[in-house]
């Protein structure tokens, strides 16, 4: 594929197939004429199983830049021992359907022992608060499960260079610590979180969806009631705390007892005690049926919401 032929904003045809990349190499040389010329990248990482909020990542990297990658590889190293790795939904043919009826240019699809070779024992890791709590807190998924996330985005930001990288808002703990990874480690990118695609009925689009039985996926839309209706009463009642007892009575009715529901500082996840007039981010982990799910509202008087 020409990657002069495509730019920022240009309608693309579902026969323009995406070029797929299996090796570091072949995909910096592939990338390399663009970046001689100040071509502007754009990055995508995903897992595959891709649906329409992976999508809607696609679509903005492809109006916004000259060139769009998208990385598709199911990383180990984010998944803890009791986890989902081995039966995580997969489905390459349709993943590079997608791909490619987005208008990504080229899809890095690299097998394990490209990206952690025999030996490799360095890791990037983000510590403090931000990886300590939520998913974080040792009882939960724990820190080494933004360990895995921050080696693999640091790997894919040094092979790919993006310009811009595209990350959802669903997964707000994890664009926290990516952003502060970027902060602190000084890459020369910027980070866009985008607005979570939900169902029609309000639940938020997420690759593990797939594990729900029809009646546990009418269970689980209560997580994204629960998360509305704690920014609707908390808003409406000047109490955070009116907003997370609302939020409670939303799961319980649901019969979901959550791993957490929490209000934090939107930016630096620090527990706060009430609306403080900064961005504060509720954010609910729950197991329904055969999935574990989690979703948030972003609460900010002066700004709106994020959702």
């Amino acid at each position: 594929m020409n990657l002069e032929s495509r730019s920022p904003g240009d309608t693309v045809s579902t026969s323009a197939a995406a070029r797929v990349l299996r090796g570091v190499d072949e995909l910096r040389a592939a990338l390399a004429p663009a970046r001689r010329e100040g071509r502007a990248i754009g990055l995508v990482p995903t897992m595959g199983f891709l649906h329409e909020g992976h999508v809607s990542l696609l679509r903005a990297a492809r109006a916004e830049n000259d060139v769009v990658v998208m990385s598709l590889f199911v990383n180990p190293t984010q998944f803890g021992p009791n986890e989902d790795l081995d039966r995580y939904p997969r489905d390459e043919g349709r993943d590079l359907r997608l791909a490619s009826e987005a208008g990504v240019d080229l899809v890095f699809a690299p097998d394990v022992p490209e990206l952690y070779p025999d030996g490799a024992a360095t890791a990037v890791e983000v510590t403090g608060n931000l990886t300590s709590v939520l998913d974080g807190d040792p009882q939960r998924r724990g820190s080494g499960h933004f360990r895995g996330v921050t080696t693999i985005v640091a790997k894919l930001f040094n092979i790919v260079g993006p310009d811009v990288a595209y990350f959802g808002q669903k997964d707000a703990q994890q664009a926290a610590v990516i952003k502060r990874m970027v902060r602190d480690l000084d890459f020369p990118l910027e980070v866009r979180v985008m607005p979570t695609v939900r169902e029609d009925d309000g639940l938020a689009m997420s690759s593990r969806n797939v594990y729900l039985e029809p009646a546990d996926r009418v269970r689980a839309v209560a997580l994204s009631r629960a998360v509305a209706t704690c920014e609707q009463q908390a808003t409406a009642r000047g109490s955070l705390d009116a907003g997370l007892a609302a939020a409670r009575i939303e799961l319980a009715a649901a019969a979901i007892d959550p791993e957490y529901l929490e209000a934090r500082d939107a930016e630096t996840l620090e527990p706060v005690e009430g609306l403080t007039g900064r961005p504060i981010l509720v954010a609910v982990a729950a197991k329904v049926g055969g999935a574990r799910l989690i979703d948030n509202v972003v609460i900010n008087p002066h700004m709106g919401r994020a959702r």
